[in-house]
C-alpha cells in the first residue's frame, strides 16, 4: 500500500498496539482527545503500560517502542501521528527553532513524521527506551553518536528501511518524509519493550499535589522563534497545546495536541561544540516542573548517565509522581529561555 493511501487511514490504532479502548473525541476546536479508558472484564490479563502507566492488555505492549525525530517548522505542520505519542521531548535546535523526540508505544497510528535529521543531544534522550529510532539523517557525527547505542537506527535511504519509509508528494520537502510505524515495529519483534520511565500516581493519590500551585496556562519560551503554551482544560484533565503563543496545536487526524502531564526542564546548551548546531545537556541535573491536574509542583531533575531515565524528585529527595497518561518534556535553555505560569 503506498504512503498516500495509509496517510488516509492515519487516524486508525492498528493491531501492534490495538486495544479495548473507546476515547470519545471532543471538537476539535475545544478540547483534547481523551486518554483511552480500558474495560477490566474482558478477561485477559492486564499490565500497564510503562511509558503512561495507563492498563492495557497484556499481550499489546509486548513489542518495541518507536521514537522518531519529528519535524515542526511551520512548513510540517500538522504533523502525522503526533496526537497518539506517549512522550514528547521538544528540544532547542539550531536558528532558534525547536524539533521534537516523539515517542510511541502504547498506541502505534498508522504513519508518523514528517521525520527530520539527529542532533548531538538525541542519544541520551532515546537510548533509555532502547526499540528503534527513525530519522532522516543527519552530520555523519551525529549519526554515528545515535548509532554507538543499543537502539535500532532506521534511517530514510537505507536498503533495510525502503518499506516503511517514504516521501509524500503532498507536501515539499524536506518536510515529507513518512513512515508507517507499524510495520517497522513488527519488523523488529525481536527488540524488547521499553522500561518504565516514570513513576504514576493518580488524581488525589499523592500529598505533593495537595499544596501545590493550581496552573490554567503554562508560557514556555525557546527563543523568539518558538514559545508554546499549554492551557489546562478541566473536561479532560489535560493541558492543550497551542504553537507560538496562541496558535492551537493539532495533528493531521485533527487531533488537538494534549498532555496529561506537562514537564518544562530548564536545560544547559552548550551552543560552542558543534559549530552553529546546539547540544542541549541531558546527563545532568536542574530546575523543573511538573503540571498535572491543573496544579504545578517545582521539582529537580537528574539523569546519571545515558542509559537512565529522567528522575524528578522533591524538596525531601522523593520521587515525584505523574499521572497515568502522556507527558510533554519541554526543555528551554537556562540561556535565553524561560517559562511563566499563570
Amino acid at each position: 500500500m503506498n504512503t498516500r493511501r495509509k496517510l488516509a487511514q492515519r487516524h486508525i490504532i492498528t493491531a501492534v498496539a490495538l486495544v479495548a479502548a473507546a476515547p470519545i473525541l471532543v471538537a476539535c476546536s475545544g478540547g483534547a482527545q481523551p486518554v483511552p479508558s480500558v474495560s477490566t472484564s474482558l478477561g485477559v490479563p492486564m499490565a500497564a503500560a510503562p511509558l503512561t502507566g495507563i492498563s492495557y492488555p497484556e499481550a499489546s505492549l509486548a513489542h518495541a517502542s518507536l521514537a522518531a525525530k519529528i519535524d515542526n517548522h511551520e512548513d510540517a505542520r500538522p504533523q502525522w501521528g503526533l496526537g497518539q505519542t506517549d512522550i514528547v521531548f521538544e528540544e532547542l535546535v539550531e536558528g532558534g527553532l525547536t524539533r521534537y523526540v516523539a515517542v510511541w508505544h502504547s498506541q502505534v497510528p498508522a504513519v508518523i513524521g514528517p521525520v527530520r535529521s539527529i542532533r548531538p543531544m538525541d542519544p541520551d534522550i532515546i537510548t533509555p527506551f532502547l526499540g528503534i529510532v527513525a530519522y532522516s539523517g543527519g552530520q555523519s557525527q551525529f549519526v554515528e553518536m545515535m548509532r554507538d547505542t543499543p537502539v535500532y537506527n532506521a534511517i530514510h535511504g537505507q536498503a533495510d528501511t525502503e518499506a516503511f519509509m517514504s516521501r509524500d508528494e503532498s507536501r515539499d520537502a524536506p518536510h515529507n518524509v513518512a513512515v508507517t510505524a507499524p510495520e517497522l515495529i513488527a519488523a523488529h519483534a525481536d527488540l524488547p519493550a521499553p522500561q518504565k520511565m516514570f513513576d504514576f500516581a493518580g488524581t488525589g493519590t499523592s500529598p505533593l499535589w495537595w499544596n501545590a500551585g493550581a496552573t490554567t496556562q503554562i508560557n514556555v519560551s525557546f527563543s523568539d522563534e518558538r514559545y508554546p503554551t499549554w492551557t489546562y482544560d478541566a473536561l479532560s484533565n489535560t493541558y492543550l497545546r497551542s504553537q507560538e503563543g496562541d496558535i492551537p496545536d493539532f495533528d493531521s487526524a485533527g487531533y488537538r495536541i494534549h498532555a496529561s502531564n506537562v514537564v518544562v526542564m530548564m536545560m544547559n546548551v552548550d551552543f560552542d561544540t558543534y559549530g552553529y548546531v546546539p547540544k542541549t545537556i541531558m546527563v545532568d541535573s536542574g530546575k523543573a516542573w511538573i503540571s498535572r491536574d491543573g496544579h504545578t509542583h517545582e521539582v529537580t531533575w537528574s539523569k546519571k548517565d545515558r542509559e537512565s531515565p529522567i528522575v524528578f524528585t522533591d524538596e525531601a529527595g522523593r520521587v515525584v509522581p505523574l499521572l497515568p497518561g502522556n507527558t510533554w518534556i519541554e526543555m528551554p535553555p537556562v540561556d535565553g529561555g524561560s517559562v511563566e505560569f499563570h
